[in-house]
């Protein structure tokens, strides 16, 4: 494994994983045995120390054994039921000097080969100022004891010491410490192993998320990717694949927005070609109402493309632009995008009610959105037809006669690139009501689209303001 491969695995969340799973583990582990070697040890100790307590006072409420002792008879194996136990008497007494403990000594010499030293602890039991004693003492051989002084009931000034050998029970202690760490080394690795398996089966689905969005960053296939189960990351793809639609479905629009922008751009360009070639070629030969109806063409195409490319520019923004905030007379914005529109369509019929409304807003980008909403009309509208235009408190009503908008189609109409399937051959690039919607929210406001009684499409473009005039002057912050 190279020094990248092995650093890639370090930063891996699988590795991450292991590593915790292992180090809490192995905690627990050191934990667990830790205590259970010291609950053992302690219970062993103690009950050590309760059995050799209670054999020093069997012996010592045993009169022949005590007297046998005070002759310098060894002492019988079964009278302390084992024979790894040492016995002695202190009687400090006994002796003319007992300047120290191991002075006032009573201890026959064939019982106390390797006897441990006596204490303190010892003589204050045979000088009745201690019921018993227990303590551990190292004898002369090196070898630990754990001793046990209780004093002879029928003896003043005496008392009897057993001392066991701790080395049978250290040698045990030391046995359960080996196994223990075997037994907690053995935990770890198990656990490590473990947590590398559960980590690997357990990402092994991010794996293959990450693999598919990779692959989705190569190829750029948008196709959704295969969910299983229902667990987080079953959520997370089903998350992925709703991006995945609606970034297809982006691309979709925008690439469907390309060619009929560049189907609407094409038309003008070539007419704009066309009638100037025409000007240019035949200039002396035209008469003045021929050039003026080719002024009048080539206006009326600049002016279609100017409208489409501002809509393309619109739209395209991240950002929109700083709008210039204003008093707008919403009545003179439909009169004017109305004369705009009649020259335009001079064969259709407009019916118009309104009434005074003034909104704070964006005038240049409320009358594109009138304008757009009248244009619509206009374009479906059959020739010769009417179509009724209302401004009533704010709202503005456009209802055509034509065909109207499919059921399927409403949720959609006011989306950006969205053109219904029957619009395709007609002209238009599917941006106009987006830009509506657009400035509607800008300007607090909302766009609904419907069924129109006359048969055709209703929309109904709500605007807040007031029907008294504002001040020009708008205070900061508004909007």
């Amino acid at each position: 494994m190279s020094h990248a491969e092995w650093w890639h695995y370090r930063r891996s969340l699988a590795s991450r994983v292991t590593l915790l799973t292992t180090i809490a583990v192995a905690i627990s582990i050191a934990a667990i045995s830790l205590g259970a070697y010291v609950v053992i040890r302690h219970q062993l100790e103690a009950n050590t120390d309760a059995s050799l307590l209670k054999r020093a006072r069997a012996v010592a409420g045993d009169s022949q054994i005590v007297a046998s002792m005070t002759n310098g008879q060894l002492m019988p194996s079964w009278a302390l039921s084992t024979a790894d136990v040492r016995v002695a008497e202190v009687s400090p007494g006994r002796t003319a000097t007992c300047e120290t403990a191991t002075s006032c000594l009573f201890i026959p010499e064939r019982m106390a080969v390797g006897f441990p030293p006596v204490g303190p602890s010892e003589v204050a039991v045979a000088t009745r100022h201690a019921s018993y004693s227990v303590r551990t003492a190292t004898g002369s051989s090196g070898i630990e004891y754990r001793m046990v002084a209780v004093p002879i009931p029928d003896e003043s000034s005496t008392a009897l010491v057993l001392a066991q050998s701790l080395e049978p029970q250290n040698r045990m202690f030391t046995r359960l410490g080996i196994v223990m760490a075997c037994f907690g080394v053995s935990g770890v690795v198990i656990a490590g192993l473990l947590g590398w398996a559960v980590a690997t089966g357990g990402l092994r689905p991010v794996r293959r998320l990450t693999a598919s969005v990779e692959r989705i960053g190569r190829t750029e296939d948008l196709a959704p990717m295969p969910v299983d189960g229902e667990d987080e990351i079953a959520r997370l793809t089903s998350a992925f694949n709703g991006m995945l639609t609606a970034l297809a479905a982006s691309r979709d629009r925008q690439r469907q927005l390309v060619a009929d922008a560049s189907h609407e751009l094409r038309t003008p360009l070539t007419s704009l070609r066309t009638n100037i070639d025409l000007l240019t070629q035949a200039d002396a030969s035209l008469s003045g109402s021929q050039r003026a109806e080719l002024m009048d063409d080539l206006r009326a195409q600049i002016e279609e493309m100017t409208t489409l490319i501002g809509d393309l520019v619109e739209l395209a923004r991240d950002e929109p632009a700083m709008p210039v905030v204003e008093a707008v007379e919403v009545e003179a914005l439909l009169d004017h995008a109305l004369d705009r529109v009649r020259r335009r369509v001079p064969s259709l019929t407009w019916a118009v009610t309104s009434d005074a409304w003034w909104v704070v807003g964006e005038s240049g980008g409320i009358e594109r959105a009138i304008t757009n909403l009248l244009d619509n009309a206009a374009k479906w509208s059959p020739a010769g037809g009417t179509v009724h235009v209302t401004l009533r408190q704010g709202t503005l009503t456009v209802e055509d006669a034509g065909p109207g908008i499919a059921e399927a189609d409403l949720p959609h109409v006011f989306d950006r690139f969205y053109r219904a399937a029957e619009s395709r051959a007609m002209p238009g690039s599917g941006l106009g009501l987006a830009i509506v919607r657009q400035v509607a929210e800008r300007a607090g406001g909302s766009v609904t689209a419907g069924r129109s009684p006359y048969g055709g499409a209703r929309l109904v473009l709500h605007l807040p303001g007031s029907s008294k005039p504002m001040p020009h002057s708008i205070p900061t912050g508004v909007m």
